[in-house]
């Protein structure tokens, strides 16, 4: 009987572009998503099924059904500043339904489990030096705390029982397939990349700037930009890891560097051939000026070589999808 993989939030941003490596690895995956934020037409690979992840019942039949050895958990509400006036929802969902989806696997003895965590457990380091693993977990908002908590969790049954897992945080994920089949497309998002390609596309009249007067060398915010497919690898070869026998481990995802707010607008305006409307804001609370992974662990333990780190890569990807979007309509 064929082992698969169970990708909870298959459909969305990042999980639908590991369900494509996945597929093109040649192994065999359910996909289980609630269609929330993602789309049933990016699960190019695999059996989709709608449906929650926090549904005891239905993933009770589905562990019945399939011969689930794995499980890759996306399935997560991710807006902060929705977090911070709505925690309950962020409590409810990424936690309490990591934690029935725990119970489902401990109760159909998975042996391996790679979860979607993110630097955001991290809160405001207290240095502007590329943090590692190690660094205080002091995160400032509900959405960090619901990763957090559910980290705790995977770790207390992995101590008690035969899973293993990898936990991988994530830094700032940009860019879409360079085959330009699947991509971010969520409506209403946040992320840099994508708001601005919005605006470049004339999907926004305007991007943002919010603070330009932090301790960076153009005083905006700096972040480590993971282009979303070297990620999805970086999931490929944790599972290898833990089949391999790995320990369960945290890693951070990202490049060991970063770009400006303004570095990445140049970038998209230099991809798009046109200026940006670009309209300076103050700084919003909680943010930090800089936020950068060590990446150190997750290179040497998987031998993890990122193929598209480089910042016109990542934004001429993003901007190409977008434009793909605006001609759908």
């Amino acid at each position: 009987m064929t082992d698969y993989i169970l990708v909870t939030g298959g459909a969305g941003y990042i999980g639908s572009h590991v369900v494509r490596q996945l597929g093109e690895a040649g192994e065999q995956v359910v996909v289980l998503d609630n269609l929330y934020s993602g789309f049933a037409d990016a699960v190019l690979h695999g059996e989709f099924i709608e449906g929650d992840c926090g549904d005891i019942d239905l993933l009770q039949r589905i562990f019945a059904r399939f011969r689930i050895n794995s499980v890759m958990h996306f399935a997560a509400h991710t807006v902060v500043p929705e977090s911070v006036t709505d925690p309950l929802k962020y409590y409810g969902n990424n936690t309490c339904k990591t934690r029935n989806l725990l119970r489902a696997c401990s109760n159909n003895n998975v042996s391996h489990f790679v979860f979607s965590s993110t630097a955001a457990v991290y809160g405001i380091p207290d240095r502007d030096t590329a943090i590692d693993e190690d660094t205080e977990k002091a995160p400032i908002n509900p959405y960090g705390q619901s990763k957090l908590m559910s980290e705790r969790m995977l770790h207390d049954l992995a101590t008690a029982t035969d899973l293993r897992h990898v936990t991988l945080r994530y830094f700032n994920v940009a860019g879409s397939d360079p085959g330009g089949r699947i991509g971010q497309s969520t409506a209403n998002a946040t992320l840099l990349t994508k708001v601005a390609c919005e605006a470049a596309t004339g999907k926004r009249d305007h991007v943002a700037i919010y603070g330009t007067d932090y301790q960076t060398p153009d005083g905006t915010g700096v972040r480590d930009y993971i282009h979303v497919e070297d990620l999805a690898d970086a999931h490929l070869r944790a599972l290898s890891y833990l089949r391999e026998g790995g320990n369960s481990t945290t890693l951070n995802c990202g490049y060991g560097h970063g770009y400006s707010v303004r570095q990445v607008l140049a970038a998209i305006e230099k991809a798009a051939g046109q200026p940006l409307n670009i309209v300076e804001e103050g700084r919003r609370a909680g943010d930090p000026p800089s936020l950068v992974a060590d990446a150190t662990r997750i290179c040497q333990l998987f031998g993890w070589q990122p193929r598209y780190d480089d910042l016109d890569m990542i934004v001429s990807t993003s901007l190409a999808w977008e434009r793909k979007l605006a001609e759908r309509g």
